[in-house]
């Protein structure tokens, strides 16, 4: 079965990213992360995102795109990034979901992939 991991985080922790104080802690925990959940082989893909500043929200509303700088939610917590893995046990994706640095100042969302085959259809 393959979830998806997404990370969500506070603008405080994403914060820690950017600042020289913290930064050296912010992306050697990551990093340390990383680099033992792809040493595990489940890793099938994920990236980090960049801050959500620099998003961009399209909607559709009568028939006309309306694109809007910046995420749409105003929320506590936002998506900084994702890992897709492989393994056939949800409590192993939530060991690793656990393990994430951000489980403690936000959340890890697991989330079970839908695959679509061939026809369209979901599987």
């Amino acid at each position: 079965m393959d979830y998806m991991l997404l990370f969500y985080e506070t603008p405080a922790e994403q914060a820690r990213a950017d600042d020289p104080a913290q930064a050296e802690a912010y992306w050697g925990a990551w990093g340390a992360y990383v680099a033992a959940l792809q040493g595990s082989g489940l890793v099938r893909g994920g990236n980090g995102l960049q801050p959500p500043r620099t998003a961009t929200t399209v909607r559709v509303v009568g028939g006309q795109r309306v694109v809007q700088d910046g995420p749409f939610a105003d929320v506590r917590e936002h998506l900084g990034g994702y890992f897709l893995i492989e393994t056939d046990s949800l409590d192993t994706a939530l060991a690793w979901a656990a393990r994430a640095p951000c489980a403690c100042a936000g959340s890890v969302e697991v989330r079970p992939v839908m695959h679509m085959p061939d026809d369209g259809a979901p599987g």
